[in-house]
């Protein structure tokens, strides 16, 4: 079974989700190939890094609120074996670390974007860092010099943006969305039962759908993260 999987590398609850989904092929009794596609909460972000938690106090209503939502988010973290220290994390735009998930292709790219995820919210790394991907990508088996020379070109950009332009035409507006067999969605980091629940429906060509959440603005709830 194909699974796509719409996410962005700087979003809480895409990490979770996908250990969520980790959780649920551990007891599925079927072949599965995943696929990471590229969605960005907000394009507009500059690449230049700035603190996390600087960045979100005026999208959140507030240093306060920042820290509440991000103290929430770290706690269901940790309950899925995941380690979130939102005060080291640093934001930058993903573009380009989208471009590097899609030259990492079926082999690589479930391990480049757990450590991406990995990187920003656990190691306080930058993302958008052409030295702090290549270590990544030379971390998972891939070329480090062919890695540079790829982000250090145009190499990619028309076809992650084609393929962002894609997502938002099927509708998908937060992430995690997960794409089963190319025609059954799952929108947010649901519980692995259900997750399982779905695996097991669409092997029989059956499905729990899930319609995607539809949000103003970039934002994150409980389980997934809109724009």
């Amino acid at each position: 079974m194909d699974i796509d999987i719409y996410s962005d590398v700087v979003c809480p609850w895409c990490y979770i989700g996908k250990r969520r989904l980790e959780s649920a092929l551990e007891r599925f009794d079927g072949d599965v190939k995943i696929r990471y596609r590229p969605f960005q909460l907000d394009p507009s972000t500059p690449h230049e890094p700035h603190p996390l938690l600087e960045w979100l106090g005026p999208k959140f209503g507030g240093p306060a609120r920042a820290q509440q939502m991000t103290a929430h988010t770290t706690a269901v973290a940790a309950a899925d074996g995941i380690e979130m220290n939102f005060d080291r994390a640093i934001i930058s735009n993903t573009f380009k670390a989208h471009r590097l998930i899609w030259l990492a292709g079926d082999e690589h790219g479930p391990a480049v974007a757990e450590a991406l995820h990995k990187a920003h919210f656990t190691d306080g790394l930058d993302i958008g860092s052409t030295d702090t991907l290549t270590s990544i990508a030379a971390n998972v088996g891939m070329d480090a010099s062919a890695v540079r020379e790829f982000l250090d070109s145009p190499a990619g950009t028309a076809e992650v943006q084609a393929e962002i332009d894609e997502a938002v035409s099927l509708g998908i507006s937060s992430v995690p969305t997960f794409v089963f067999a190319g025609k059954y969605a799952v929108s947010g980091a649901q519980d692995p039962d259900l997750l399982l629940k779905t695996l097991e429906e669409v092997s029989r060509r059956e499905v729990v759908k899930l319609e995607p959440i539809g949000a103003t603005g970039p934002s994150c709830d409980d389980d997934s993260c809109a724009v």
